[in-house]
């Protein structure tokens, strides 16, 4: 899959998996996020949480390189199809950058027009596409 079809797949998809570097291992979390070029934005978003000091951003302070999966299953194997996006990833808590990652979410998914997520943004500069399709 070249790198144009992975953009593609990979903006299209509801929800990925964002992947960090923690001291004690990988961390895998689901999100959802926007894209715009070569950028993934996710927000820290107002749901209930057991803590706000999240893990994920304690991990990109700490190293920026992640990773971020999507992928389609159905039972027609030739169906299947995975993106992976790779890149350094920063925190934004507030500014220009915020409004127009959290504005980008809002175009994406509804529920965020109601409630606009306040939280930090997790702002990653894709510097690998990959991808894999059972379709060849």
């Amino acid at each position: 899959m070249d790198e144009a079809e992975c953009r593609l797949r990979f903006a299209a998809a509801p929800v990925a998996r964002l992947a960090t570097r923690g001291t004690a291992g990988p961390r895998l979390v689901p999100i959802v996020f926007a894209t715009f070029g070569d950028r993934i934005v996710t927000a820290i978003d107002d749901k209930p949480k057991t803590t706000t000091r999240l893990k994920r951003l304690e991990d990109i302070s700490t190293d920026p390189r992640v990773a971020l999966l999507t992928d389609h299953y159905e039972d027609d194997w030739t169906a299947l199809w995975w993106v992976r996006a790779d890149g350094l990833a920063e925190i934004i808590e507030k500014g220009s950058s915020h409004r127009a990652a959290v504005d980008q979410l809002v175009v994406k998914y509804e529920q965020y027009r109601t409630q606009r997520p306040t939280g930090p943004v997790i702002a990653v500069s894709v510097t690998r596409w990959s991808g894999w399709s059972g379709a060849g």
